[in-house]
């Protein structure tokens, strides 16, 4: 297990069917099956049956489980009301079909056991993937938080880049406990500026979380680019020109910093991409000195999408979560976005406590060999933009 902290920590990147070194679906069935007094779940979507039974088999075990899910997973993309079938009976009533019907099939066992299952009310997008695990305004032993990129799907956990991680920590579980509850209320928007993110300790090594739109993540993101000194590595499956943190990264290239990139190739072809910037521009953005771009190969029965929102500043912090790079994701919908590490001796929130540095960088080693594992050549090629781009 890729513990850290003293154990504080947990952080894993996967799949393991993409030769990545760690099982994300086991991961996720495993933080579920710890859970004794409640699980607390928000997420996009969900269509593993494995994690499905898992989160029900807590339930018959008497743990009180609450869900929000997004519920454009839940409808039947293709109806047409200007067609409708011959028989709108047998539609409406005959067992679910089409795209989404293996969600609708887990939603309806979750309601059948008695399972506390709402939808989002958010009309853009809701993009969580947590579960605060028996914390509610009393942490346990065994009181955790996990969250990361994965969807609880099968090709989150099987066909996908992404990365989970597991907090131990009480400060860390309210703060995930107070956005889940601000979410059942259906509560969503910015509240003024959210107030500043606290920095909580986990025996040394700091952890800031963020959620948008309430504490403008991409602003925390620009800052954690700026303080670079040597290299940023980066794996992101959407980074398009609306955001900010492609400048940002501009000007840590033109300091001198070494930027290393990896992006999910169907998302880098859109012309709204940052690498390839406003239509017409020459030369696209992130073409610049010191910066490297690649794209992972999709084989096939193989990678399907690098869905990562990852990334490793020198060899200290990492910034990991839900948040793509976009201004839809910072201004519009429901994510989350943590900080972990940094390149200070003490905590700029107490200056007595000292940072464990040495801790912070095996955190920080573990994804960045990840980052340098689907940047090989063995995995990727190197980003070229479109002859009309250039």
């Amino acid at each position: 297990m890729p513990g850290f902290a003293k154990g504080k920590i947990e952080a894993y990147v996967g799949p393991k069917d993409l030769d990545a070194p760690d099982d994300l679906e086991g991961v996720i069935v495993d933080f579920i099956g710890d859970a004794r007094t409640s699980l607390d779940i928000a997420v996009q979507e969900l269509d593993n049956e494995r994690i499905a039974k898992a989160i029900l088999a807590a339930r018959w075990r008497g743990v009180r489980v609450s869900i929000v899910l997004e519920q454009s997973y839940l409808r039947e993309e293709k109806l047409s009301l200007k067609k409708p079938p011959a028989s709108l009976e047998q539609w409406q009533w005959t067992p679910t079909k089409g795209k989404n019907a293996v969600n609708r099939r887990i939603a309806t066992a979750l309601l059948q056991s008695n399972i506390d299952l709402k939808l989002d009310f958010n009309k853009k997008i809701f993009h969580q993937k947590f579960v605060v695990r028996d914390y509610r305004g009393e942490a346990k032993p065994t009181s955790a938080l996990l969250t990361g990129s994965t969807n609880f799907t099968d090709t989150d956990c099987h066909s996908n880049l992404n990365h989970v991680f597991v907090f131990k920590d009480a400060g860390v579980c309210r703060q995930y406990a107070n956005q889940f509850a601000e979410i059942e209320r259906g509560e969503f928007g910015r509240r003024g500026l959210g107030g500043e993110p606290p920095i909580f300790n986990l025996k040394g090594v700091p952890v800031t979380v963020l959620f948008a739109p309430d504490n403008v993540p991409e602003q925390e993101v620009i800052k954690q680019v700026l303080k670079a000194e040597k290299d940023i590595k980066f794996a992101i499956f959407t980074f398009a020109g609306s955001s900010a943190i492609d400048d940002a990264l501009l000007m840590a290239a033109r300091a001198g910093c070494k930027v290393t990139g990896a992006l999910d190739p169907g998302q880098a072809a859109q012309p709204w991409s940052a690498q390839h910037g406003t239509p017409g521009a020459a030369p696209p953005w992130l073409k610049r000195k010191n910066i490297r771009l690649y794209t992972p190969r999709r084989k096939k029965d193989g990678l399907r999408k690098l869905h990562h929102k990852l990334m490793v500043v020198d060899r200290h912090t990492v910034l990991a979560g839900s948040f793509n790079y976009t201004k839809p994701a910072n201004d519009f919908n429901d994510e989350n976005l943590f900080v972990v590490g940094s390149r200070y001796e003490r905590f700029p929130n107490d200056k007595k406590k000292k940072v464990d540095l040495e801790a912070c960088e095996e955190i920080a080693a573990y994804m960045r060999k990840e980052i340098d594992r689907i940047v090989s050549p063995a995995v990727s090629d190197p980003w070229k933009p479109k002859k009309d781009d250039d």
